[in-house]
């Protein structure tokens, strides 16, 4: 059968692999001139900066995107572990390193809080237990009948999935630093802490069954391999192809119509596409299931994004690879960007440093840097193109104040990218950075159906749909959709 997939993220490439495996016609068709999704690699005069994820918390399910033809992940690629996971800056003076050993994890918290280092452990295990349900049980198995649901609820319930993240962890820890460091987690993925399901707890159980990695030459590395490998197995790729309509009959996609090129005919259509982007553009709102019109409507949307990506000319060696910068406030504004849609005056900041690990990434032999904050989506009436020169100054100027002395100085090559950025390149509603949030209302089954409820031949893979948002979400999403076609 021919196959058609849009959208090169990583659920898309992944699906593109999986059909290419399982004997199908195969081709990849992408609206950017090159692969990757959000997972693109600016590469300026003298710095390089990955545009969006920068680890990789599940290595096995690269691992079996080459063992699907018998290759080896380790002759084109190198993970390495990274140590601390992610190191912690507040300004209120809190510091503290969330590392693989865990007895350097407990021996830090007993400084902190003596009780909390039973507290810390009691919850590991509970994480442990919602990881073997939440992703060993679910994550790759599909969800787009209401009787899948039906069956794991008890499940959900026994698991306390209707408790936020942030209330999970409050019952095991006392100590707010400690609270706010390990229920930040959601906020990978979209969330915020405050509403999103306990479910998302498993995190902390999949970062210590696998650690975190970086592969060298950074998230592009791995897109440059993949397409590699797509391309050594027959997978037809076409960058440069946007997608403007589906050309539909009864309850098929036809073909599939672009902007200045060919239509494609397919007998089966995987969208790595945001659910509500094929819904309001590529049907026109006509005959979309009434699952998806809900969700279009009504669906509660995950955070902007404002990213700084800059270069130093002198070397931060202090600086993790990873620091969470955190802000004096964390309820308050987190409340600000999710409900209230306001643009407040403090922040918090995701800071990643990938010269820490790979100096490749500054040719210079200084630092190469972005700095990301949450910030509200396009449904905030924000001008970002108003604002964003005096907001990232205040981000800088925060960093230099506090872990970063001098950097105003040292700092160049600054550019930016805000919710209207990823609402053009990457076609996502809103702006946002992660499709709808993770909330438990828009969940497995609540969530857009692998599987679409109206057109028997389209199907979803990527953030918007089940599992979720983040790299193992939309891999495992990839593997749902081959479960659902292939039984």
């Amino acid at each position: 059968m021919k196959v058609t997939v849009i959208g090169s993220g990583f659920g898309g490439i992944s699906s593109a692999l999986r059909m290419k495996a399982r004997g199908h016609e195969v081709t990849l068709v992408e609206k950017l001139d090159k692969i990757g999704g959000r997972a693109q690699q600016f590469k300026r005069e003298k710095y390089i900066h990955d545009a969006g994820p920068t680890v990789i918390t599940a290595p096995n399910l690269f691992y079996e995107l080459f063992e699907l033809f018998d290759e080896n992940l380790e002759d084109y690629l190198n993970f390495v572990p990274l140590d601390p996971w992610y190191s912690f800056y507040f300004v209120n003076g809190f510091e503290f390193d969330y590392v693989p050993n865990k007895d350097k994890m407990l021996s830090q918290i007993e400084k902190i809080n003596f009780s909390d280092v039973d507290g810390y452990l009691r919850m590991l295990k509970k994480a442990q237990e919602i990881f073997e349900i939440g992703y060993t049980k679910l994550a790759d198995k599909p969800f787009h009948k209401f009787t899948t649901m039906a069956r794991y609820t008890p499940e959900i319930i026994k698991l306390k999935g209707y408790q936020s993240v942030y209330k999970f962890v409050s019952s095991y820890l006392k100590d707010e630093n400690l609270r706010q460091v390990f229920s930040i987690q959601p906020l990978l993925v979209g969330g915020n802490p405050f509403q999103t399901s306990s479910i998302y707890a498993l995190i902390h159980a999949l970062e210590q069954k696998w650690g975190i990695y970086f592969a060298m030459g950074g998230m592009a590395k791995v897109v440059d391999e993949l397409h590699k490998l797509m391309i050594r197995k027959g997978v037809v790729i076409k960058t440069n192809h946007q997608v403007e309509e589906f050309e539909t009959a009864g309850n098929q996609i036809k073909s599939i119509i672009f902007k200045d090129k060919s239509p494609i005919k397919s007998d089966i259509v995987i969208s790595n596409a945001d659910p509500v982007t094929v819904s309001t553009h590529f049907l026109k709102n006509r005959k979309v299931s009434l699952h998806n019109k809900i969700l279009a409507k009504y669906g509660k949307q995950s955070m902007g994004l404002f990213v700084i990506f800059f270069g130093t000319r002198a070397k931060y060696k202090k600086i993790a690879h990873h620091t969470i910068w955190m802000g004096p406030r964390y309820r308050e504004l987190l409340n600000d960007i999710f409900n209230k849609k306001i643009l407040a005056d403090d922040f918090s900041i995701y800071l990643h440093r990938p010269t820490a690990t790979d100096q490749s990434f500054a040719t210079n032999g200084g630092d190469s840097f972005y700095a990301l904050v949450p910030v509200p989506n396009l449904q905030g009436d924000i001008d970002w193109d108003d604002t964003k020169d005096e907001y990232a100054k205040k981000i800088i100027k925060a960093l230099g104040q506090t872990i970063m002395p001098d950097i105003e100085n040292q700092i160049e090559d600054l550019f930016i990218m805000t919710p209207n950025d990823f609402k053009e390149n990457y076609m996502t509603p809103h702006g946002t950075g992660f499709s709808i949030a993770p909330i438990l209302s828009q969940s497995a089954w609540f969530r857009t159906h692998n599987k679409d409820d109206y057109y028997n031949n389209l199907f979803y893979v990527g953030a918007g749909t089940h599992p979720g948002a983040g790299v193992p979400g939309v891999i495992n999403s990839a593997k749902v959709v081959d479960r659902i076609i292939h039984g």
